[in-house]
């Protein structure tokens, strides 16, 4: 048997993405409120007001928010020991910068936690999630500015303090590396001054329009960087305040993994390759894992003219808030090439090469169970501290029957490949201690901001404009992942 006993086996959502009730019970607008539905061929759009005609996903989502035992309970009938989930920071300070948090948004997640308690499910919370306050990115320009470093340790205190004993595992940011890349200093830092009109991910623009694309979101990346470092620093002083608070709490990255592959034997699309994977998906678990700055950053940021500002205890701090576990999201690869290449395929964050040697899903991302090995290998061998999958799924136009089920087998060919790439990890002497794929249950995309991109195991009668009875279905992934824990990994039949 690979997998052991105690692996984690869950499942993920966050809360801007499932909770819905916007504005409800003292919560105000996060920068992703501002975020409009979009598709595969067009953009989300920034709109500074909320508008009454127009769409904003977030709004009400799947409505988690007054669905959650619902929900919860069948998260444990699929056998569920681990649920990753955020909080959303504008639930606790609805601006930001109060002195006193909201009492209703503490209950609400107390409520959350004790029902997953109740169950035996334990919480991975994720304590920011792209939602940072857009008062905080209206008024002090989000990351950018270094007073949402104290912003966010008030935050974290609160949370450490009020759910102590409800809660071990926390994740500090999520794909904290998203940052720096182009087309989320908005998205990812909150930096109001160079806001996006739109999210280059899940979009393949002809090649007449990408051009265009690149233009409108181009963003400030000393802006980017400098607030990328103080994301890094935040991170790694929350994790030293929580371990005052309770020596007992967990502390891990989340990282956007973000993997390719050279597409022709060239040594220099090996050296781009590597380093692309550094500069974009090492650099940020170099400095979480290691609590320093690795040298092919320094060399980026000396080539790019990128002087990021230090306080003088910055590197100390760095230092002294290494995470205890690795997480990061893995959907797909791409490749890389320094030859002219025009055929593009889609994915997390970051478009790619298609690789002639994989399939494609519905939304243009590829499909690669093989990588995923690849890839946990290169992580643990690179750091040697266990590994959490905390995002890998398949997103799916699903269909209800008239008899209200979901035959999704597209989505258990996914999982069935991955879970076996894990296995093998396993032996090839991983330390992988869990897995919580993405969108157990439908929630709206963080891409698009559709719902019919679906990666969850259970349906949610909703649609793109949010309407619907919002009634939860099993669709046939259901009960395939709740045999494949019954068997620990064993049966995948």
């Amino acid at each position: 048997m690979s997998f052991s006993k105690d692996f984690f086996w869950g499942g993920a959502t966050c809360a801007n993405q499932s909770e819905g009730a916007f504005m409800e019970d003292g919560k105000l607008d996060s920068t992703i409120d501002h975020l409009t539905l979009g598709s595969r061929t067009e953009p989300r759009l920034f709109t500074e007001t909320i508008e009454k005609d127009i769409i904003y996903p977030s709004h009400t989502a799947i409505d988690f928010y007054h669905h959650y035992k619902e929900d919860i309970k069948l998260f444990a009938e699929m056998g569920f020991k681990i649920f990753r989930m955020s909080i959303n920071w504008t639930r606790i300070y609805p601006h930001g910068d109060e002195l006193k948090p909201n009492q209703k948004g503490l209950d609400f997640y107390r409520s959350v936690f004790e029902e997953l308690k109740k169950y035996g499910i334990e919480p991975l919370v994720t304590i920011s999630h792209y939602e940072l306050p857009f008062h905080l990115s209206k008024e002090y320009d989000g990351w950018y500015n270094r007073k949402c470093v104290d912003f966010y340790l008030k935050y974290c205190e609160t949370l450490f303090s009020e759910y102590k004993g409800l809660v071990k595992y926390w994740l500090t940011f999520n794909e904290i590396n998203s940052a720096a890349i182009d087309g989320n200093a908005y998205f990812s830092a909150g930096i109001y001054s160079v806001r996006e009109k739109g999210m280059s991910a899940g979009i393949i623009p002809g090649e007449e329009d990408l051009d265009q694309l690149k233009k409108e979101m181009q963003s400030d990346k000393l802006k980017q960087y400098q607030a990328l470092h103080h994301m890094l620093v935040a991170s790694a002083k929350a994790i030293a305040l929580g371990r005052g608070i309770d020596s007992n709490y967990q502390f891990g990255c989340m990282i956007a993994g973000i993997c390719q592959y050279p597409l022709t034997c060239d040594p220099k699309d090996m050296l781009l390759t590597q380093s692309e994977r550094q500069n974009v998906f090492y650099f940020c678990g170099d400095v979480q894992v290691r609590g320093a700055y690795p040298g092919y950053v320094k060399r980026y940021f000396r080539e790019h003219d990128i002087a990021i500002e230090l306080d003088a205890d910055d590197e100390k701090a760095l230092k002294g808030g290494c995470v205890d576990f690795f997480t990061f999201s893995y959907y797909s690869t791409g490749c890389v090439s320094t030859h002219d290449q025009e055929d593009k395929t889609a994915g997390n964050l970051i478009f790619g090469i298609k690789n002639p040697y994989l399939k494609t899903s519905q939304w243009g991302w590829q499909i690669d169970p093989d990588g995923l090995r690849y890839f946990l290998n290169e992580i643990y061998d690179r750091y040697q501290l266990p590994i959490m999958i905390v995002e890998n799924g398949l997103g799916q136009d699903d269909k209800l029957e008239e008899d209200n089920s979901i035959h999704d087998p597209y989505r258990i060919d996914y999982m069935r490949g991955h879970i076996k790439a894990m296995s093998e990890a396993i032996e090839d002497g991983v330390d992988l201690i869990g897995y919580t794929p993405w969108g157990c249950i439908d929630i709206v995309a963080a891409s698009t901001g559709e719902m019919k991109k679906r990666y969850g195991m259970i349906y949610v009668d909703a649609n793109d404009e949010g309407k619907g009875t919002f009634n939860r279905y099993k669709k046939d992934s259901f009960y395939w992942y709740k045999k494949v824990i019954e068997s620990c990994g064993e049966d995948l039949s």
